[in-house]
């Protein structure tokens, strides 16, 4: 079994920060999957099922980000695992937009939910950080972080959240740089995740309404696509 958690702060006035994309993360990966309804456990919300064969348990910590270790740190020792079990994905100022770099272990960077967990549980657990660009100067990192994705991040950020719930499998078996490079392919516009699949699809909102930017899919429900909501508006 693994946990993994997304990180991010509870509300709907925080459900489109860029400090939340954590919890995007978290669940593009519970639709990709089919995973079971987000339940209340754990200081956070919990969502289960199954990757690659392996069970896999996600967790929303709803204590906000600065206590993000109390709902991680509880729902490691309630299912008995170890630190090297957890995953955590969480937004990272000092990565350049749409860049996603995976390590075990290490400092905090100044993130204070990572403190927080690093608190509770020790350092040994693996970090997917998630670039969303240094605002160029200290001062102004608390606004960025806690303002919404602009209109124009879209054409990077829907395509990477959607490929990291379509080849979380890789992160579960440990393949960290096949899943990187598949990111990378997909915020570049490498081959749809479903290209396999023939199924006919009507043309989004977002591409009636740019009509020069690339064909996006467009996530059912979450965070994702309240945002899309707000941009752009209902179909």
């Amino acid at each position: 079994m693994l946990l993994f958690a997304g990180l991010g702060n509870p509300g709907a006035k925080h459900a489109d920060n860029r400090h939340n994309v954590g919890f995007m993360a978290a669940d593009a990966i519970a639709r990709r999957h089919s995973f079971s309804p987000w339940t209340k456990k754990f200081q956070g919300l919990v969502s289960e099922g199954t990757i690659g064969g392996e069970k896999v348990v996600l967790i929303k910590p709803q204590t906000f980000m600065n206590n993000s270790g109390q709902a991680v740190g509880q729902a490691l020792r309630f299912y008995k695992l170890e630190p090297a079990d957890l995953t955590v994905f969480y937004d990272e100022i000092d990565l350049p937009e749409a860049r996603v770099r995976i390590k075990r272990g290490g400092g905090s960077g100044g993130h204070n939910g990572i403190r927080s967990i690093d608190s509770h549980v020790g350092r040994d657990y693996r970090r997917v950080r998630i670039g969303i660009g240094h605002p160029g100067s200290p001062e102004k990192v608390h606004h960025h972080v806690l303002g919404d994705f602009a209109k124009a991040d879209l054409i990077w950020l829907e395509p990477l959240i959607e490929s990291i719930g379509e080849h979380a499998d890789m992160v579960v078996k440990g393949s960290e740089s096949e899943f990187m490079n598949k990111l990378v392919l997909a915020v570049k516009g490498g081959a749809p995740a479903e290209a396999s699949r023939p199924v006919a699809r009507q043309q989004s909102h977002i591409r009636q309404a740019r009509q020069q930017a690339p064909a996006i899919k467009v996530p059912e429900g979450g965070p994702m696509a309240s945002l899309l909501k707000k941009l752009f508006g209902k179909d």
